[in-house]
Order: structure tokens, then C-alpha cells, then sequence
């Protein structure tokens, strides 16, 4: 009879410690999982401060080529345009874009460069003004606006010196923007249709640093 007694109090202490080992057990799995988390969230904040930092170098490294082409170009004929309200050329307002730029005046380089974009017909003005513009607007952290620029670009313009960086350029935004695989499928595609051109060795080494 002892026994049975015996065995009747022990059966709730052994339900009441296989309930302790099964909270101790979920308690360890949230625990597991929240280190997960904090380690893609440390390598996910580290992978934007690279980004920031290539795109703030490259944004400086084209605005020192756009200030020495800008110098270094020969006097050219100015042409006028009828049927347009304002009688600048497209070099004109082109230089004047690029004079804002240089002086870091973002809101009248835009003006300029979309002003030029969407009143003219030039081959080589006109994406490189969208080229600016996404710029720009990358820089006022307007990433739909950017990529719209970029993709317009590179539509408009799929042969243009310009068009690799600009899908380049795509795939920063879809990376800051969090959507990673989309950003790797960029990257790649930019590594593989422009072997030959500096956008496919930033590409690549953002796609590593990915990894």
C-alpha cells in the first residue's frame, strides 16, 4: 500500500519536471534563435555600411570626372532649339548641371538634369543626365525614384558607356533596400553581360562580400 501511495505522489512530480524540460528546452531553442537574428542583423548592418561607403567613394570618384571632363572639353557649337520656352542649348544646361553637382547643390542639379532629360533628344547628354539624376537621388536616400532613373537608362540606352554601372546601380538599390536576392541576381547579371567593364568588378566584389 506504501508503495502505491508512493507511486501516486511521484506521478504529478514526474509531469511537473517533464513540463520544467520541455520549458527549459523552448527557452534554449527562442535563445538560439535570437543569436541567429542579432548575427544576421550585425552582418546585415555591416553589409550596408560597405555599401554606403563604395557608394559615397564612386559617387565622389564621378563627380571628379564629370568636374575634369566639364574642364578639359573643347569649345563646341552651340545649337538652339525652336519650339522650346527656354532658348539654352543642351550643353548648356548639361554644364550648368554639372556646375550644381560639383558644388553639392543637389536641388538645382536635378532641376537642370530633368530639365535636359525630358525637353531634348541627345544620345549622349540625356543618359548621362538620368545618370545624375539616379545619383541624386540616391544620395536624398529616394531609392524608387533612383531605380526609376537607372532602369530608364538602361531601356532607353542599352548601349550607352554608361548603361552597365546604372544596372549596377539597380542592384545597390535592391540591396539597400533588403530585397538580397533580387540584388545578387543583378550583380550577376551585370558580371556576366559586361565582363570587360568596371561596373562588373564592383558587382563582383559586392556579390563576395554577399557570400
Amino acid at each position: 500500500m506504501k508503495i502505491f501511495f508512493a507511486f501516486l505522489i511521484a506521478i504529478p512530480l514526474f509531469v511537473k519536471a517533464q513540463e520544467i524540460d520541455a520549458s527549459d528546452i523552448l527557452f534554449l531553442k527562442i535563445q538560439e534563435l535570437e543569436g541567429e537574428i542579432a548575427t544576421l542583423r550585425s552582418e546585415l548592418e555591416s553589409q550596408g555600411y560597405l555599401l554606403e561607403k563604395l557608394l559615397s567613394e564612386e559617387f565622389d570618384q564621378e563627380s571628379n570626372l564629370a568636374s575634369q571632363d566639364d574642364s578639359t572639353s573643347p569649345d563646341t557649337e552651340i545649337y538652339r532649339f525652336e519650339g522650346i520656352n527656354d532658348s539654352k542649348s543642351i550643353d548648356e544646361v548639361y554644364d550648368e548641371g554639372i556646375a550644381y553637382l560639383n558644388k553639392k547643390d543637389y536641388k538645382n542639379a536635378k532641376q537642370s538634369f530633368n530639365y535636359l532629360a525630358n525637353n531634348f533628344d541627345d544620345q549622349e547628354k540625356i543618359p548621362l543626365s538620368l545618370f545624375w539624376l539616379g545619383e541624386i537621388s540616391m544620395l536624398e536616400s529616394n531609392l524608387k525614384e533612383g531605380e526609376q532613373f537607372f532602369q530608364r537608362l538602361a531601356a532607353n540606352f542599352p548601349d550607352h558607356w554608361r548603361t552597365p554601372l546604372a544596372h549596377k546601380k539597380i542592384g545597390d538599390i535592391l540591396m539597400m533596400s533588403g530585397e538580397l536576392s533580387a540584388a545578387k541576381i543583378k550583380y550577376q547579371y551585370v558580371i556576366q553581360s559586361f565582363p570587360e567593364n568596371s561596373a562588373s568588378s564592383l558587382a563582383l566584389q559586392l556579390l563576395e562580400n554577399m557570400e
